[in-house]
């Protein structure tokens, strides 16, 4: 007891001296300094050029300026702005050091560990207004908490005055989007932060890299009875000012609430090299922990899946489409190969009377089935052949039958529900999400969102929540030649910050540039085989698709890949890599590691130093471009070999090409 009094002592003072109060002339601050002392998060009350106190901050790492003084606050509907004008009047340092475990994820272990401060403010007026920051080795993050008070009760936001004014030009991989009402379905590009325009709408997480400083991506985690936030390029050549999605039944009005309440983290990712964000776990992190405390039930796994590549038929009896024989086809495939899923896409539900068949925006009645698909007897042919049903649904169905289907559903054994083209994040939306997951928890379902907004961190609290999709993804080979080696050299880098991504991977219908067409039965995949199987590697999705039609995987040695790769993982490391250009990353699941590398367009030869692997001997399995892959896509070579930590691993990868490694003790 003696010790636990002095750990504790000792942990209050030093969390007391990393934000310490620092006086000038100026202005006065507080600093919150990450655990290792290389983020340093400045919290400053001075004087504008008006003369009013303003509230700003700016964050340095390893002693150079990355984040410039940027305001703080928050637009009131009706009231003055929350935020100027106020002045320090408390200050309470914190920290912890905390481990924890997730059911499925990049690591099985997370380590909570940060310093913080919660900082108080009010005006003349009484308004009050507190800002929580928390910084961590790998990033920080600071909240608005608005406490109850007499002079504000309900409160309708109408946006933030939260900016990100970095030290310099940084390069920054934008996703712009249209509107508010978005899938974040689309092209990352490449712009100096002054070469944005002012009406472009730029979504999270946005990557930049300050020059001379280091990485720092833009997002936000624990969205709970807020907006969905976005940003805008302002006058300053150098600053991005917060934006919030829109409510659509209150005109100029982002958030309807009551005090007291607290905003979502607003986080800056921040590395000396763009791996390092890859590997945070800092979004979870701000999330609370699980609410549900028996998680055995929820298991990551593969899924073989009917949609995507169309009505095929080689090599079949039967009639492709919406139809038991189909689906048993599948559940066969998932069998065979050991996948515990699979997934039947839309068209399985009872239509509304009078909608017309593919309107999936006419909600179908999801408690009930198509005459052609005999449900009863594919749960039982499922479970027969140990497969799990994943159903898919609009959410518009969801929204109307699900405290109906949810506990049907159960009834049935499926082990979860695709929920698509939600397509917002404005505050109801995101209140429908918590909804809706809390909901599937209580009837043992799994959740997959498409049609989504990026991922927050909901799934350490729910972590029944799988993946999600908000992103441009394999399906849009289909019908465009856009999902291409550097857009897939790219997501690692940006979407995949925020959390597990549905994109859907596994076409083996591999092509190079001349020879890809878009088609939607039997689609093509740009890049090589080995890239197509890198990606398993590479993305992270604890419910991963094996979206191809099952005679495209029959007799290829490639496929042994996909079988034996995993979806959740203990350990990740980030060898080397670059947003657009490449990325080789290891991913390690007991005594086994598993090495994806990717390439551009570009021809690349990289190495591999086989640091992380325990002590011992290890057999190698790779599969990697063949000399003919750049003309010939699907062709591949297999080898073994013996290695250790010692070992580093000499990789060529052709145009679009990759590289898929299985790395597993030798037997003695």
């Amino acid at each position: 007891m003696l010790f636990l009094r002095l750990f504790l002592l000792f942990s209050f003072i030093s969390a007391a001296i990393l934000v310490a109060p620092a006086q000038d002339a100026a202005q006065n601050q507080l600093r919150v300094v990450s655990p290792n002392g290389q983020i340093v998060f400045v919290l400053s009350n001075g004087t504008s050029g008006s003369g009013q106190a303003a509230l700003r901050y700016s964050v340095d790492l390893h002693g150079k300026h990355l984040i410039d003084a940027s305001e703080l606050g928050l637009e009131i509907q009706g009231q003055p702005a929350l935020g100027p004008g106020l002045r320090q009047v408390g200050a309470q340092p914190g920290s912890a050091d905390e481990s924890y475990t997730i059911p499925v994820g990049k690591t099985k272990s997370v380590r909570n560990h940060y310093n913080s401060l919660i900082a108080d403010f009010a005006g003349e007026s009484g308004n009050r207004l507190s800002i929580e920051v928390r910084a961590f080795d790998d990033g920080v993050a600071f909240r608005y908490i608005v406490p109850e008070q007499p002079s504000i009760k309900s409160v309708r936001i109408a946006g933030e005055r939260t900016q990100f004014r970095f030290s310099n030009d940084a390069t920054v991989y934008p996703l712009v989007l249209s509107g508010f009402q978005s899938s974040y379905e689309d092209d990352y590009m490449t712009r100096p932060v002054s070469g944005l325009h002012r009406d472009w709408l730029i979504a999270l997480p946005l990557l930049a890299n300050v020059p001379g400083t280091g990485w720092v991506a833009i997002t936000e985690a624990n969205i709970d009875n807020y907006a969905g936030m976005y940003l805008r390029k302002e006058k300053d050549p150098f600053s991005l000012k917060a934006e919030l999605s829109p409510r659509v039944d209150l005109p100029g009005v982002a958030v309807d609430t009551k005090t007291p309440f607290k905003t979502p983290w607003r986080v800056l990712m921040i590395g000396d090299a763009p791996g390092r964000l890859i590997e945070s776990n800092i979004i979870l992190n701000l999330n609370p922990p699980s609410k549900i405390a028996d998680t055995a039930w929820i298991r990551a796994g593969k899924s073989a899946w009917d949609w995507w590549s169309g009505d095929a038929a080689t090599g079949v009896s039967f009639t492709p489409g919406m139809n038991t024989a189909t689906l048993k086809h599948y559940i066969d495939f998932a069998s065979e190969s050991g996948f515990p899923y699979m997934l039947i896409d839309a068209g399985w539900a009872a239509s509304t009377p009078g909608a017309k068949f593919g309107d999936y925006a006419d909600p179908a009645d999801i408690t009930h089935f198509n005459p052609a698909v005999d449900m009863p007897e594919l749960l039982r042919y499922a479970k027969e052949k140990t497969v799990r049903i994943w159903l898919w649904s609009h959410w518009t169905s969801v929204d109307k039958y699900m405290d109906q289907a949810f506990p049907l559903f159960e009834k049935w054994g499926v082990a979860g529900v695709k929920i698509d083209f939600m397509n917002r994040d404005d505050q109801w939306m995101v209140d429908w999400y918590h909804r809706v997951v809390e909901k599937a928890a209580e009837h043992h379902l799994m959740i997959d969102y498409h049609g989504a907004f990026k991922p927050d961190g909901l799934r350490r609290t729910y972590p029944n929540l799988m993946t999600r999709e908000g992103v441009m993804g394999k399906e849009y080979s289909k019908w465009s030649a856009r999902v291409t080696p550097v857009h897939n050299t790219t997501l690692p880098f940006t979407r995949m910050l925020a959390g597990p991504m549905d994109y859907t991977p596994g076409g083996f219908n591999n092509s190079n540039r001349e020879n890809f067409i878009p088609r939607r039965v039997m689609p093509m995949s740009l890049g090589t085989r080995a890239q197509e199987l890198a990606l398993y590697v590479v993305f992270e999705s604890p419910l991963e698709m094996v979206s191809d039609y099952p005679e495209q995987y029959r007799g290829q040695k490639d496929f042994d890949f996909i079988k034996q790769v995993p979806t959740t993982w203990d350990e990740v490391r980030v060898i080397d890599g670059l947003p657009m250009v490449h990325i080789t990353l290891a991913r390690r699941s007991g005594k086994d590691w598993y090495v994806g590398s990717l390439t551009n367009w570009e021809e690349r030869d990289t190495h591999v130093p086989l640091n992380f692997l325990g002590d011992g001997k290890y057999i190698a399995e790779i599969y990697a471009d063949a000399p003919d892959a750049a003309s010939n896509a699907t062709h591949t070579t297999f080898t073994k070999r013996p290695v250790d930590r010692t070992t580093i691993l000499d990789i060529h990868m052709v145009s679009g090409g990759g590289n898929a490694i299985w790395i597993h003790p030798a037997e003695p």
